[in-house]
């Protein structure tokens, strides 16, 4: 049983559907700090100017956990965003098949920023018909934190093995885990080319960018980062 974790973000990049492709079980770390520097409420599209940044005003106070953010929709941030990439992606291949879809989902009504981004990234998954089971670490009950939380979330799921995003090399043990039954593993994934508008080939853009100019191709990310290997 394969586990990974993972903040909810906003229309995050393809290595986190990657991750979550290769995982039978999921984890929404949605009662972690809300960081106003992570992608909780930003990412990045591509224009004819280069890389531009979309991101959601929102209220909240230090240390208020990810599900307990509101998002300022009085603010009217959601036309803001769905006119902007109307106006970057209304050229790209598949926009007129997918864009009214991803309308439909960012106009619902939520009460966090968390509910937002794991309702976009569920829709972004039925597309890509990728299906871990998903669990959200709010709902687990786990007091612990960083590495010793990562572990008991993967132990409540009965993992044989944790699959974890690079940066977390940093703190990540790898005896920490085989000594409760747990095989670390890292992502292999790295940043793929694609078919983009707009010049030059920009990498790390939100997977907005990737699924206008693709569609929900998912086939052709796997055998891209094989290639890159």
């Amino acid at each position: 049983m394969v586990v990974s974790i993972h903040q909810p973000d906003y229309i995050p990049w393809l290595g986190f559907y990657y991750k979550m492709a290769h995982s039978d079980e999921f984890i929404y770390l949605d009662d972690a700090q809300y960081s106003n520097e992570a992608a909780h409420n930003f990412n990045v599209i591509k224009t004819p100017q280069g890389e531009l940044r979309l991101k959601i005003p929102v209220e909240y106070r230090f240390g208020d956990k990810i599900n307990t953010v509101r998002t300022k929709d009085e603010l009217k941030w959601k036309e803001k965003h769905l006119r902007t990439i109307e106006m970057n992606y209304a050229k790209a291949a598949y926009y007129k098949e997918i864009f009214p879809k991803f309308k439909d989902v960012l106009m619902g009504s939520y009460t966090n920023i968390a509910d937002l981004n794991i309702e976009i990234n569920r829709f972004i998954c039925d597309g890509f018909h990728i299906q871990p089971r998903i669990f959200r670490s709010s709902e687990m009950e786990i007091q612990t934190f960083r590495e010793e939380r990562v572990i008991e979330l993967c132990t409540r799921l009965d993992a044989d093995e944790y699959l974890s995003g690079n940066g977390a090399r940093a703190y990540q043990i790898d005896e920490h885990f085989s000594e409760r039954g747990v095989k670390l593993q890292y992502t292999d994934y790295r940043p793929i080319e694609y078919p983009q508008l707009w010049k030059e080939f920009l990498p790390n853009m939100s997977v907005i960018d990737y699924i206008f100019n693709c569609g929900f191709d998912w086939d052709y990310v796997e055998q891209a980062v094989r290639r890159a290997e």
